[in-house]
């Protein structure tokens, strides 16, 4: 039984050989060339994955504020009148409402910082893409 799984596992290695693809390796000391149209897609700059990243950053903190506000609704309404359950859920409720404040907040300030004093000169990506000030000159 061995020997049969052991030829037949072979026999599909090599099968499956005969269907793989050539891999060549660019040559020493050249430079690697990407033409940005054969990838289907524009390489994002690091402006644009940091500014990506600070936005995906508030999004998840808005949905965890959600998440909570709801889990203290749920046990509030679970509760049945007992006073520690109602009290851990208006906890729950307070800590998700302070949470969505701090959020609105920190997109107020960031905001105003990049469109009124920065005046989209130095960004953090917020409403533009995040761009770092040059601090050396050529």
């Amino acid at each position: 039984m061995r020997a049969i799984l052991t030829s037949l596992t072979a026999t599909i290695f090599l099968f499956l050989m005969k269907f793989s693809a050539a891999v060549y390796a660019a040559p020493p000391g050249g430079d690697i060339q990407i033409n940005e149209s054969d990838l289907g897609f524009q390489v994002p700059t690091f402006g644009e994955l940091l500014s990506f990243i600070v936005r995906l950053f508030f999004v998840i903190a808005g949905i965890a504020a959600l998440f909570f506000l709801l889990w203290g609704a749920l046990s509030w309404v679970t509760s049945g009148g007992d006073k520690e359950g109602v009290a851990e859920a208006r906890g729950r409720i307070v800590a998700a409402l302070v949470g969505v404040l701090v959020i609105i907040t920190t997109l107020t300030i960031m905001w105003s910082l990049e469109q009124i004093v920065f005046d989209q000169q130095l960004c953090f990506g917020i409403s533009c893409p995040v761009t770092l000030p040059n601090l050396l000159h050529d």
